[in-house]
């Protein structure tokens, strides 16, 4: 049950470059399409022999549609976005565990399951300040556990709990066309009302960097790491306090057009996760396209 199936609140790699830097006022609409694969595994040697080996493995596929709005007049000097994100998806999980006796002897067992639909619901606001280079941005983010969700089932599209999460981010973006974003961030899982468990506090951090080429492509690197920092509560304490982590890192590429008024950004990153500790580790993809009022000459948004 630990992070209940493995998935956080916060996305890996939810941020990347350009988090901070304000967007145009007005509506907008991104999409964001969402591959993963990871798997895990563990095992023990006997005293007298022989030994258990036991393994997981997960495939995620997620569609998040945001639907937003920045405000032209300021807020506390800042820029004022409320959105929020609908989600669907489908994830497939499998366990499997192999015994071995001290006379050799091997007994296996694996069991799968697949779930699909409605995800949970993220209602999200930020405030972006702009002086100069310098981009600061603060965000809170909920999480509410409006999708599929069976605590009896191996596979879910949703968690099953509420959850807050809020951080600050900062991006440098001088006009050279280099780019670097840093964004940091503390989740809050609420009790799971159907199991009373209770996944720890987890903190995060995404980083991007990128070069500009024009106004309508670039190209970087982004990057991610997540370690849980309070134990879970709530269950049997014989396997430890699950305590979590992962990191990621890989590339990131962008351009735009711009189609009758409207400006039409496109992201492409992916991850390659390492040092996960109690939790899986593989690697994750995101497709992003976001539609909103033509931006004005020199601007980036996320």
């Amino acid at each position: 049950m630990a992070d209940e199936g493995g998935a956080s609140v916060w996305l890996p790699g939810q941020f990347a470059s350009f988090a901070a830097v304000p967007g145009d006022p007005g509506f907008s609409f991104e999409t964001i399409f969402y591959v993963r694969k990871a798997s895990a595994t563990a095992g023990t040697s006997f005293s007298r022999g022989g030994g258990l080996l036991i393994g997981y493995d997960t495939t995620e596929q997620y569609l998040y549609l945001t639907p937003g709005y920045t405000f032209a007049d300021p807020v506390l000097n800042g820029q004022l976005f409320l959105g929020v994100t609908f989600s669907a998806g489908r994830a497939d999980t499998s366990v499997w565990g192999v015994l071995t006796t001290p006379n050799a002897n091997v007994f296996s067992t694996r069991n799968s399951d697949g779930a699909a639909g409605i995800s949970d619901l993220y209602p999200m606001s930020s405030l972006k300040w702009q002086t100069g280079s310098h981009n600061i941005m603060t965000y809170i983010m909920g999480g509410a556990p409006v999708g599929t969700y069976d605590p009896n089932r191996l596979a879910g599209v949703g968690l099953g709990h509420w959850a807050i999460d809020a951080g600050l981010g900062y991006t440098y973006m001088p006009a050279s066309g280099f780019e670097f974003s840093v964004t940091a961030g503390l989740t809050y899982n609420f009790i799971n009302p159907t199991t009373r468990y209770q996944s720890g506090m987890d903190a995060h951090i995404d980083v991007g960097a990128s070069y500009s080429f024009s106004d309508a492509f670039y190209l970087g690197v982004a990057g991610y790491f997540f370690n849980q920092i309070s134990a879970d509560t709530g269950g049997l304490a014989l396997l430890g306090d699950f305590r979590s982590r992962v990191g990621g890192v890989g590339p990131q590429v962008g351009w735009s057009v711009q189609l009758a008024g409207l400006a039409v950004e496109f992201d492409v990153r992916g991850y390659k996760e390492f040092a996960a500790q109690k939790g899986p580790e593989g690697w994750n993809i995101y497709f992003t396209a976001s539609l909103s009022r033509t931006r004005r000459s020199g601007e980036k948004a996320r």
